[in-house]
């Protein structure tokens, strides 16, 4: 349930699961710990590997009532919104970076009622995302380089989201989440919650050992613990 009292809420990225038995494997997931699932769209131009599109989307769904997290880590991504608009996510997110449009394409979004996310990448300022945020519902801070699986956290991306939050606060709009993606795991979890995160973007610290329920518990943990 996605509602304004969850403080944290946690999105497992599947490309960090078996993608043949995805569909077998979320039936399992125990929707009070994972409030919903991360879909990293890739298209090989805008970052070089490939995933899935919108069929493998459609497909999932009927697998879970936990909502979909998509993100569209593509090009140009308002030549083929439609299509994923049609899927019927919780949530749409695009990249700065990989557009001329995006106030544009945020509208759209939210013109269908589903959330409208906006991510940076780590070596774009997050400044250049503040005039955006009338039309933004959510911001992803990327904590390392879009598009390569099991890579380090960054710990810049703390300072990133700090100010970013900071200028949240400040009444750009109050209302907008910040999710962070990327090398996330129980020992600084705590440390990108406090920095203001609400939405934490998780792989191989929830999928590892194929017990995902519990490691997301210990997650969450984590945060209480040292909070």
């Amino acid at each position: 349930m996605l509602t304004e009292q969850n403080r944290i809420l946690i999105s497992p990225s599947i490309i960090a699961s078996d993608l043949t038995t995805i569909g077998e494997q979320v039936r399992r997931f125990d929707a009070s710990l994972i409030n919903m699932l991360h879909l990293d769209v890739m298209d090989g131009n805008f970052v070089p590997n490939l995933t899935f599109g919108p069929g493998f989307i459609q497909q999932l769904k009927k697998h879970t009532t936990i909502p979909l997290d998509v993100h569209l880590m593509i090009e140009k991504p308002e030549r083929s919104l439609e299509q994923y608009v049609k899927t019927g996510p919780w949530c749409i997110t695009i990249h700065y970076e990989s557009t001329r449009f995006p106030a544009r394409i945020l509208q759209e979004i939210r013109r269908d009622g589903i959330v409208a996310g906006l991510s940076i990448n780590p070596a774009t300022p997050v400044e250049a995302v503040f005039d955006l945020l009338p039309y933004t519902d959510m911001v992803l801070v990327m904590s390392v380089d879009p598009g390569f699986y099991g890579q380090t956290f960054m710990e810049s991306a703390l300072g990133r989201i700090r100010k970013l939050s900071g200028f949240i606060k400040a009444g750009a709009n109050p209302n907008v989440r910040i999710q962070v993606d990327g090398g996330i795991n129980s020992d600084n979890i705590a440390d990108v919650v406090r920095a203001g995160a609400e939405i934490i973007v998780v792989g191989n610290s929830a999928f590892k050992g194929n017990d995902i329920n519990n490691n997301v518990r210990i997650l969450l943990d984590s945060v209480n613990i040292t909070s």
